[in-house]
């Protein structure tokens, strides 16, 4: 008799016919996982991070579908979402219903941030679409005449970045120098050249015989007949005023540096037929950016200082 212990369980026979299966289910698994990694088959580790939905309002631009084929090549599958509203991608994004959202500017962002007490953050530009001022009688700003009527549009936004318009022209002197908030009562009308009065945004357009000039907004210049190049004043992309009005990709606080969110930003800004489709669809008035990350957030800090100071 041995006087070693007996084991607790006894250990199992080994059976050369499972030994044999095992190494063919084993063999199985490798070769299939590597097919599937040939494949770029979705459903392996990161699978997930080559797909993603963008919240925009306006899918049916061509543009759109150029910048999907783009994405699409550099292996990103991107999914757009439209909606038809503007109030709709934010809280889409910030539900996580989307990835991310392209269809605003950055004073827009930061009002639904402070109303809403979300940091929704921007990560990268795409365009400015310039805010014009149109004139039936006059080719130059500086022909305008002392004591002029020039119309702004009277909702709040575009009135108070048609009087920084205005102002950067040399037509008027806002108090205080002017911010995204100014309306017809910051102006210095002692220190003005010209009278300004708010008409409806469709109408500033229609109004342009009976005025010296009128604001337009860029949704009337085509169908009112009008030419981008025949403004004769606008918002200058590089002046400080203007980069709250920049248009931007907007993700969740913490997904700021996802790279494939970056590089949608990248093919966004550096994709030629994207870019050029882009233009044509704004009928030439949008000005393509690519300015730095940390100026958009510095300006969207700004602003929501400036929103929360006005809402108080």
């Amino acid at each position: 008799m041995s006087d070693s212990p007996a084991p607790l369980i006894e250990a199992p026979k080994k059976n050369p016919l499972l030994i044999v299966l095992g190494v063919v289910v084993a063999l199985a698994v490798i070769v299939g996982v590597w097919f599937a990694f040939l494949r770029g088959d979705d459903s392996l580790v990161g699978g997930d991070d080559t797909s993603v939905t963008i919240g925009v309002v306006d899918s049916s631009e061509p543009y759109w579908q150029t910048y999907v084929a783009a994405a699409k090549k550099e292996g990103i599958d991107v999914k757009l979402v439209n909606f038809t509203e503007y109030t709709q991608p934010n809280p889409a994004l910030t539900n996580e219903d989307i990835d991310l959202n392209v269809f605003q500017h950055i004073v827009y962002l930061a009002d639904y941030n402070v109303s809403n007490k979300q940091d929704l953050a921007p990560i990268g530009s795409t365009a400015i679409y310039p805010l014009a001022l149109y004139s039936k009688r006059y080719d130059d700003v500086d022909a305008i005449q002392e004591g002029d009527t020039v119309a702004v549009p009277n909702d709040p936004s575009n009135q108070a970045r048609g009087l920084l318009v205005l102002q950067s022209a040399g037509l008027i002197t806002l108090k205080s120098g002017g911010s995204i908030f100014s309306d017809l009562a910051d102006v210095d009308e002692s220190a003005s050249k010209v009278t300004v009065k708010a008409l409806s945004a469709e109408l500033t357009v229609t109004s342009l015989d009976d005025l010296a000039a009128a604001i337009v907004n860029n949704d009337f210049v085509t169908d009112a007949g009008l030419d981008p190049d025949d403004a004769i004043a606008q918002d200058d992309p590089s002046d400080p005023n203007a980069l709250p009005y920049v248009n931007i990709f907007v993700a969740r606080a913490g997904d700021e540096d996802d790279a494939t969110y970056r590089k949608l930003v990248e093919i966004f800004q550096n994709d030629k037929d994207v870019q050029k489709d882009l233009v044509a669809s704004s009928g030439g008035t949008a000005i393509t950016l690519k300015t730095p990350v940390k100026d958009l957030e510095s300006a969207l800090e700004k602003v929501e200082a400036d929103t929360r100071d006005q809402k108080n």
